[in-house]
This record gives structure tokens, C-alpha cells and sequence, in this order.
């Protein structure tokens, strides 16, 4: 079971053409090896290239850059706790998640200012929003007393003063933050691909087919192969195909759609109000948005069990059609303004919100399953799988272990019937932010 996606991802549509990294061709030695080229694959790499210049470094992926997970998303690196669903668990470890967070989004920041990347990256915060008085008391109140006791400036904002910054009346309340970037997560995974060490080899379209890691790393390729030291797994759900994490982690997939350019009349109607972005009190009812800096809109809602990766065209055009209905629910004042794009990515969730992070084997380490907020926790994941590869002491390893591990979940069948009926239940339980 290899990642395919389709090809409608908005975020690469945006940029230009560029020609994939060629596949692997021979047999090769190396000391390290990562498969994956997402946010954890490719903060791994540069690690590894950073505290070993000199060693001979490969990363390989299954498709090419911007085109998998890590192109697909809303485009938040998101600095605070977060929470997924109606759970506030990360609230709980709230100054373990700010550090790793914050310094993901601070290698970030390096990578796109020492490079160039040109990914619309902004240090805007988010809104963190409320569709009901229901969510309100349940989910931002509570956020707001966690900013309290970590000293976190924030600002609350009522139904007026949220319609007034994000231009629709929809929501009755939100909780705005200042640490949040926003950015084309297509265009930055391009960008820290193409930005690699010297010493650090990406190949792309290459999916690992076969895998023996004992004493000595061996991966064949469709076309050859690598024997290596050590290796770093960053392949989220995937890793159970690797032998590790089984029944353990549970593979979503989660929608989303952009619109066309707003006009100049548009953006006036609008409010000509500044780019935002804004997450759910609820992200499985809820939407996420965004208003790009290019004076787009993006929905992203539509998340649900999906264990094969697979997703169908009719599918996404039911999907489709409902992210339009949403909009204009948003947005009557936009009305004509059509979503030019939908498209299809997969998150990997465990079950007690923790990470699959460290040493999974004698030579393997995993930095896989951010929980819908890969970003910035990929990055500083991988980076730090990295660090524990080499012995290299860093004192946020500690923290991404004081996150757990992810908690064993039933077999299948029963585990599908487990899941949608707890994925039925929440977004039931929370309509009322629907």
C-alpha cells in the first residue's frame, strides 16, 4: 500500500512547474537513511547534515515535494497547545508543547529566511473561533484560563469584533493568538527539500518496497537499493507497514477547498480586512479557514476514518459542493465566488493524542503521528529523532517523551466500528459548532 494522492492539491496549483528530484538508480552505501519527505523527514535530514557534515545522508519519498501530507494542509504552525476534536489534553501539557512547538517554528523560520523560500510565510497568529455559546464555555473559556496560567498573551474577541477581523458574522466569539505562522505548506515543503544540506541526497517518486532492518539497514527501491547504519522513519501512518507503531495509529482523511482570487469589489465587500487564519472550537464539526495573503479563502472540513488512503473523485466532489454550501453560508456577501479547488490529505491520529516518537528498534527511529498539527511538531520530531540517532544530547527530547506514546486501539473490524461510531458521536455531541 504506497501513498496516492490526487492531483488537485490547491497549494501546489498556486506555483510554478518544477521538475522531481530523479528516483534512485543502482546500489548505494549510506550512514543514514529517512524515509519520508514531509515536515519530520526533512527537519531529520537537515539534522543530520547539521551535526554530521561529513556523513553521506539519503532521504527518500513516494512522491515528490508539495504533492503528499505535508502540501496538503491548512498552512498553520501553530505555537500553542491545540486541540483536536473536544479533547483538551494538550492544554494539560502546555509548556512541553510550547517549546516543541515554538522551536519547530523557529527552525522553520531559519530555514525560509537563510534560504529564500518563498512559501507567503507570516507571523499573523490564528483565531481560534466558536460557532455556538455551547463551544464558547466548553472550549475557548478553558483555552483562556491555560493562556492565563502560562502567561500567554491573548486577546478575546466577541461576536462583533470577530465578524469586524475575519468578515463573516458566523462565529459568537474567539480567542486570538500571536504566534502562529501562516504559509503555502506546499511551497515550504518545496522549499526545505530543495534547500538540503550539501551532504544530504533526496530522492523523489522512490517508495521504499522492501525493508530489512536489523543489524545492518537494507531498502530496495523499484530500481535499487541502500544499505546504511541507521535509519529514520517520518511515514505517520504509514510506519505500521514498517512493523512498528501496529494497531496503534488510525489514518484520516481530511478535505479541503480553496476559492478563485477575490476581486478588488470583493475584498472592499469583504471589509478589506488584513489575511487570518482561524481553527474550530471543534475540528471534527467545526471549519478551519484561512484568507491568503493572495485574497483567497480556504474551508477545510470533512475529516473521517480512512485506514486505506484512498479516496474517490465523486467523493471529493460531494465534498466539494459542500464546501461551497458552507462558504456561501459564511460569506453571503461573496456570493458568485466559487472554490476553484478541492482536494484530498491524510493525517495520522492516535488515540491518546501522543506522538510516535524515538527509538523503535536497535538502528530505527520514528518521528511519525503529529496529530493534525505536523507543522511545527513534525519538524521539531524529526529534528529531535535525529539528535537521539547521533547521541547527541538535546533537552527537548525530554519533553517529546514526557507526550507518551500511542495507546493501543482494537483490531479491525472492531476498530472500524469503534472509531465511526466515537467520529459520529463527537461530531453529533458538538453539532451546534457545525
Amino acid at each position: 500500500m504506497l501513498p496516492k494522492d490526487d492531483r488537485t492539491n490547491g497549494w501546489s496549483a498556486l506555483l510554478p512547474s518544477r521538475q522531481a528530484k530523479p528516483s534512485l538508480s543502482g546500489d548505494i552505501v549510506a550512514d543514514f537513511v529517512v524515509i519520508g519527505a514531509g515536515y519530520a523527514g526533512l527537519g531529520a535530514a537537515r539534522r543530520l547534515g547539521e551535526l554530521r557534515p561529513h556523513a553521506k545522508i539519503v532521504v527518500f519519498d513516494a512522491q515528490e515535494l508539495g504533492e503528499g501530507a505535508s502540501g496538503r494542509n491548512s498552512g498553520f504552525a501553530i505555537d500553542l497547545p491545540h486541540n483536536v476534536g473536544s479533547s483538551l489534553e494538550e492544554l494539560a501539557k502546555g509548556k512541553a508543547y510550547m517549546r516543541l512547538a515554538r522551536a519547530g517554528i523557529a527552525s522553520l523560520r531559519d530555514s525560509v529566511q537563510r534560504h529564500g523560500i518563498e512559501c507567503d510565510w507570516s507571523e499573523q497568529g490564528k483565531y481560534h473561533t466558536a460557532s455556538s455559546e455551547r463551544g464558547a464555555e466548553e472550549i475557548l473559556l478553558p483555552t483562556v484560563e491555560e493562556l492565563k496560567r502560562l502567561n500567554e498573551p491573548y486577546e478575546w474577541l466577541d461576536a462583533g469584533k470577530t465578524a469586524k477581523r475575519l468578515g463573516t458574522s458566523h462565529f459568537v466569539a474567539s480567542v486570538y493568538t500571536p504566534g502562529t505562522a501562516l504559509l503555502n505548506p506546499a511551497a515550504i515543503n518545496r522549499g526545505l527539500g530543495e534547500n538540503l544540506p550539501e551532504n544530504v541526497t533526496l530522492y523523489e517518486n522512490c517508495p521504499v518496497l522492501e525493508a530489512d532492518l536489523g543489524t545492518t539497514i537494507s531498502l530496495k527501491t523499484a530500481h535499487g537499493s541502500v544499505r546504511a547504519q541507521k535509519v529514520i522513519l517520518a511515514v505517520n501512518g504509514l510506519a505500521m507497514r514498517f512493523g512498528f507503531w501496529k494497531g496503534r495509529l488510525l489514518n484520516f482523511a481530511a478535505h479541503a477547498s480553496l476559492s478563485r482570487r477575490l476581486t478588488a469589489a470583493e475584498q472592499a465587500a469583504l471589509g478589506n480586512i488584513a489575511p487570518w487564519g482561524s481553527t474550530p472550537a471543534n475540528a471534527f464539526a467545526g471549519i478551519t479557514m484561512r484568507y491568503t495573503n493572495d485574497h483567497r479563502i480556504l474551508i477545510r472540513q470533512n475529516i473521517h476514518f480512512c485506514p486505506s488512503l484512498r479516496q474517490s473523485d465523486e467523493r471529493r466532489a460531494r465534498v466539494g459542493a459542500e464546501h461551497q454550501r458552507l462558504f456561501d453560508d459564511r460569506f453571503p456577501m461573496l456570493k458568485g465566488v466559487t472554490m476553484e479547488r478541492t482536494w484530498t490529505g491524510y493525517i495520522c491520529l492516535s488515540r491518546n493524542g501522543a506522538p510516535g516518537f524515538g527509538q523503535v528498534a536497535p538502528n530505527v527511529w520514528s518521528a511519525v503521528c503529529q496529530n493534525a498539527v505536523g507543522v511545527a511538531k513534525g519538524t521539531i520530531s524529526g529534528r529531535l529523532a535525529a539528535a537521539m540517532a547521533l547521541g547527541e544530547d538535546d533537552p527537548l527530547i525530554a519533553d517529546m517523551i514526557s507526550l507518551g506514546t500511542p495507546a493501543p486501539v482494537p483490531p479491525r473490524p472492531l476498530l472500524d466500528i469503534g472509531v465511526r461510531a466515537r467520529f459520529a458521536y463527537e461530531i453529533f455531541r458538538n453539532r451546534h459548532e457545525a
